[in-house]
């Protein structure tokens, strides 16, 4: 074995009420190729009242259980497992995910060649429980996207006004893309330390986002593989409080663009995302007579609303104006 493919990965896995998922999601990696890579397990608990965290299947690598008192967010909880895992990899993976037996071995192998020295990140190709693909990477947000997002434009025409997700691509083959989701998402620990881990400003959504961001202002790639499968159910934490979930996505979506674009367009972003899009969004929930989804809408602008004006949560002191050196919009 030479110098290139000895390194070890360190799995970080942030759990909050994520049910007997996480316990599947550990156990499946019993059938993963090339388990002596694995250095350790950290399991990092974000407060769970349902019990997630007890009884942990017994497997071959050493897990790490960190319980937490309160729910830190999900950046900060990634930071925390990648602090007590010393390894040359860091895999950040959802509790909702079950490995396949090439889901380690195939991507570590990828990040040991030498002429992929430049990936910073990778992902594999996702699977649903009905085993077909899903759509797992993004286009990195800009000023237009965001904005015809927030206007609910891109329902009208997908060519005119292209989604963040690259739905319009099956997935087939290996590229070189912008972002992959963070359902399972590896990581060279050089990168992860120089960018000193995800930004925790972001308390979940968009963390992944903001790290690919920077790690192509670094000059680095982000790549998914479709040569290895993991299997992704989704949406096992977030469908337990759609109107919070919600509330912290719009929040991220608005703190991204405080930090990455210029003060105008992160205005403009503000504007739509606070006044027009939940009109837009309320009123077509109730002509498609869709009333379950009304009140969940009106808790998430609520809440960002009062995050936005009364705490004052997104400010320029936050993320002071940089715009000659961010991404242009």
């Amino acid at each position: 074995m030479n110098a290139a493919s000895s390194g070890q990965v360190g799995i970080i896995i942030v759990n909050w009420n994520s049910g007997d998922l996480r316990r599947k999601c550990l156990a499946s990696m019993m059938v993963c190729e090339r388990l002596d890579r694995i250095a350790c397990v950290a399991v990092v608990d974000n407060n769970s009242r349902d019990g997630s965290c007890d009884d942990l299947p017994d497997i071959p690598v050493p897990v790490r259980v960190i319980r937490n008192s309160d729910n830190k967010g999900f950046a900060a909880a990634c930071n925390q497992g990648a602090a007590v895992c010393n390894a040359d990899y860091l895999l950040f993976l959802n509790p909702d995910s079950e490995l396949l037996p090439n889901s380690l071995s195939v991507p570590l192998s990828f990040m040991d060649e030498p002429e992929n020295r430049r990936v910073a990140v990778c992902g594999i190709q996702l699977l649903d429980e009905a085993d077909r693909v899903s759509r797992s990477c993004s286009r990195l947000p800009t000023c237009y996207n965001l904005t015809t997002m927030a206007l609910r434009l891109h329902s009208l025409s997908r060519r005119l006004f292209p989604p963040n997700f690259m739905k319009e691509w099956d997935h087939s083959q290996t590229r070189v893309v912008e972002q992959v989701i963070g359902a399972f998402f590896l990581v060279r620990r050089s990168v992860y330390d120089q960018l000193q881990g995800f930004d925790e400003r972001f308390f979940v959504y968009f963390e992944e986002v903001d790290f690919c961001e920077r790690t192509r202002q670094l000059g680095m790639q982000t790549v998914y593989l479709a040569t290895a499968q993991a299997r992704h159910v989704g949406g096992g934490c977030s469908n337990q409080v759609r109107a919070t979930s919600l509330f912290y996505s719009l929040r991220s979506r608005l703190l991204y663009a405080r930090k990455h674009f210029s003060t105008t367009a992160a205005g403009l972003i503000d504007v739509t995302t606070l006044f027009a899009e939940p009109s837009i969004r309320i009123f077509r929930a109730a002509i498609s007579l869709k009333w379950k989804k009304v009140r969940p809408l009106t808790q998430a602008f609520g809440m960002l609303w009062r995050d936005r004006f009364a705490q004052k949560a997104i400010t320029q002191a936050a993320f002071p104006s940089t715009a000659g050196e961010r991404r242009a919009a």
